[in-house]
């Protein structure tokens, strides 16, 4: 057989690994961050670097993708490319920190990436971060997804076409909380694509260890609000009509192994969703939600993504007056 077949060498899959490995070693990436981050489980990454031939290509593309070893087409689609784009950014970002930084999320984090589906706008890089400004001063939590913030230091700005916030606990830049769930990472750029990563308020307690606590009602919350936030970003893209448009939202959360879900964050709420520790490290969920009536019906869009969630801890099939006692209480949020 000829060694080179029109100019294509045979593939070295032992190579490869090696490759892989070794970059995910020079960007200061852990194992399982390149796990999360490849969204496939810590057996299938175990099996791609034992070499075995079992995985599916997909699989196997998800994996060598984090790390830059696939060589993709424009046809993998503008989505797919903004996301690695943010992941890459964000871990350019974190890759000067200690390794046990909590901007680096190393008991797990959440990402959230969403994009419309639909005739936009087109504006420019200034007009959309204004737009996101004014979004932003809408508050139903505390601390909302897509933070805007206004000290000079830490406010949105503009890198390579995106806007972006980066809040990082070391440094000049003194900030009150310095925990997983204040170290946010998210991004946009004006065709109304955006991207949030960030850790759990959970393992910022002293009360008890982190990577042990997956509370029932935040996750509903911040889904929520990333939902509401896609929302009210329409009304400002919309070419025409914003209810003609749809959301299309995939988040990924990490780290759930062996947590116990727990209705921590409001243990006086009366309505309880409790669970078995997780075997699953991670799930991922992809959804497409019209912005016509969205507001209203926002229940009913979360009982499926919470069920899907929830799932992994053996709870009780999630209720949709559960969900709504949580939306419920989001929306009286007075920030």
């Amino acid at each position: 057989m000829p060694s080179s077949l029109r100019g294509v060498e045979p593939l070295n899959w032992q190579k490869l690994i090696d490759e892989t490995i070794e970059r995910r070693k020079e960007s200061g990436m852990t194992k399982r961050q390149h796990t999360a981050l490849a969204g496939v489980s810590a057996p299938t990454m175990a099996a791609f670097e034992r070499g075995e031939m079992t995985l599916s290509l997909a699989k196997a593309f998800d994996i060598l993708r984090v790390v830059g070893l696939m060589d993709e087409p424009a046809a993998g689609g503008a989505q797919e490319r903004f996301l690695r784009e943010s992941i890459e950014r964000w871990q350019s970002l974190v890759s000067t920190l200690p390794p046990q930084s909590p901007a680096r999320f190393p008991d797990g984090y959440y990402r959230a990436d969403y994009c419309f589906i639909g005739e936009i706008k087109t504006p420019t890089t200034r007009e959309f971060e204004r737009m996101l400004a004014g979004v932003a001063r809408k508050k139903y939590t505390g601390w909302p997804v897509f933070m805007v913030l206004n000290r000079e230091e830490i406010r949105p700005r503009e890198v390579d076409g995106a806007i972006e916030t980066w809040l990082r606990p070391e440094g000049t830049v003194q900030r009150s909380f310095e925990d997983p769930a204040h170290c946010d990472f998210w991004r946009g750029v004006p065709s109304g694509r955006m991207f949030l990563i960030r850790g759990y308020q959970e393992d910022g307690q002293e009360t008890f260890p982190a990577r042990t606590i997956f509370d029932s009602t935040l996750p509903i919350w911040r889904m929520g609000e990333i939902l509401l936030h896609a929302a009210a970003l329409a009304q400002h893209l919309a070419k025409d009509d914003p209810d003609a448009l749809t959301i299309k939202l995939r988040i990924l959360y990490t780290g759930l192994q062996g947590r116990q879900l727990k209705s921590w964050a409001n243990p006086l709420s009366g309505v309880f969703m409790e669970g078995r520790p997780s075997r699953s490290d991670e799930v991922l969920i992809e959804t497409e939600v019209p912005v016509k009536g969205l507001k209203d019906n926002l229940a009913a869009h979360l009982v499926p993504l919470v069920s899907q969630l929830f799932e992994r801890f053996d709870a009780e099939s999630v209720s949709h007056d559960f969900v709504q006692h949580e939306v419920s209480r989001l929306m009286k949020g007075n920030f």
